[in-house]
């Protein structure tokens, strides 16, 4: 690209991040890592790296790494990275990256670790690689994970051969597993297989969730989760559904967290996906890309609290997360602070991929009567398990109750008390 036609990335903040992973440093500090793409292409190789100290206003800080690692580009022919996963083992900052090229699974995953996020990042060498012709998982969309018993994995794949777990050595954080390694997720050919950007994470009282983005990640993407009792599965749904099912309806396989949505007098979101957790002390925040409906080629960072409902699933706000202006308030513990107009979301499964508008409830005393409380802001109110919590309209501006929850079959629905008592 001449130089003349490159764009101002300091007027980016946080447009053109996707498939972003937050960390924070020691000096309380968010750095955002994400592809190197942006509307019209690669700007330059290397990861593109963004800072805040809210994780909402986000200042372009520069890149990772000088280029595709010599290894990754020979392997791939890529000439960007992709979905790079940042971790921190003891003092050592671990950077998986992705290097393919749209289609193929000729890809590779390699290895990079720095002092800080800032770097300076030094190349270890791939830890995976996959080719086209040859069955089994895409390498790329790398997580690191430790499970319980201090073992280090590498969750993987997109598309293909589906989402396969590898362990490594955590001294070095390169693959001592034998490649593939183990299956967790896969779909089948009547859905290309659309199965990708996997993020394991612990769930409060044991066991895992496995968070997944299901179909095209220009139009259709959105979230869903199964758990375990083990990281390396088998992962179900909250229906029961195995995650690796090839035989049921493909649309009814997994728990809806997010899709693509529309509040009222707000922006309409598209594609929600790719995403990750930050565990920032005792809140946990789900991020993501997602796009502007009105011009899809527009990706951008999103951030919202991830919470868990009574019986450990994640689900997460409606609501953007508001940096310093979000209410520290206890939630709520009785259910008669529900009471109020509220606008809410539902997302279903069969329908999870496309555009969902909002609609207003009331919650009244009939409500209220029929709903019990579970602690810490947990909630069985009928067909729903759910988590309400402190927020900020990001609409009306304002500070207000929101709600997460799930029905048996893994139908997800969010709310935001608009009118309250």
């Amino acid at each position: 690209m001449l130089p003349e036609m490159l764009p101002d990335t300091a007027l980016w903040g946080g447009r053109h991040a996707h498939d972003p992973t937050a960390v924070r440093d020691d000096d309380g500090t968010y750095w955002l890592f994400s592809t190197d793409a942006w509307s019209d292409g690669p700007v330059r190789a290397g990861v593109q790296v963004r800072r805040s100290k809210d994780l909402v206003s986000w200042e372009f800080h520069g890149w990772a790494l000088d280029g595709v690692p010599s290894d990754g580009a020979a392997w791939s022919g890529a000439v960007g990275l992709w979905a790079p996963d940042v971790v921190r083992v003891g003092d050592e900052w671990r950077m998986y990256w992705s290097a393919s090229t749209f289609g193929s699974r000729t890809s590779a995953i390699g290895l990079a670790v720095a002092p800080h996020p800032t770097g300076p990042w030094e190349d270890r060498g791939l830890v995976v690689t996959s080719e086209h012709d040859v069955e089994g998982p895409n390498a790329i969309d790398a997580n690191a994970v430790v499970d319980a018993d201090g073992r280090h994995w590498m969750v993987y794949g997109s598309f293909f051969g589906g989402i396969h777990a590898l362990e490594l050595d955590p001294a070095t954080g390169l693959a001592v597993g034998e490649a593939p390694g183990i299956l967790l997720a896969r779909r089948p050919r009547s859905v290309e297989g659309a199965v990708e950007g996997a993020f394991v994470l612990p769930r409060p009282d044991g066991g895992y969730a496995l968070v997944l983005s299901y179909d095209s990640l220009f139009s259709t993407y959105h979230l869903r989760v199964g758990v375990s009792a083990q990281l390396t599965g088998p992962y179900a749904d909250r229906a029961g559904r195995d995650l690796t099912d090839l035989e049921g309806d493909p649309a009814l396989v997994g728990t809806v967290m997010l899709g693509g949505h529309a509040l009222d007098g707000g922006r309409a979101w598209l594609a929600p996906g790719h995403a990750s957790v930050l565990t920032d002390g005792d809140r946990q925040l789900l991020v993501h890309h997602v796009r502007d409906a009105t011009d899809p080629t527009q990706h951008e960072v999103q951030v919202r609290r991830l919470v868990w409902t009574a019986d450990g699933w994640p689900v997460v706000s409606p609501q953007p997360w508001a940096g310093d202006a979000e209410p520290d308030d206890a939630p709520p513990t009785d259910p008669a602070a529900l009471v109020g107009t509220w606008e809410v979301v539902s997302f279903d499964q069969s329908t999870a991929g496309g555009m969902t508008s909002s609609q207003t409830i009331e919650v009244g005393d009939e409500l209220v009567a029929a709903t019990r409380s579970r602690g810490g802001g947990c909630f069985s109110w009928p067909g729903l398990e759910l988590v309400a919590f402190p927020s900020v309209d990001a609409v009306r501006g304002r500070s207000t109750w929101s709600f997460a929850g799930l029905d048996a079959d893994g139908n997800a629905t969010l709310g935001t008390r608009v009118v309250a008592p």
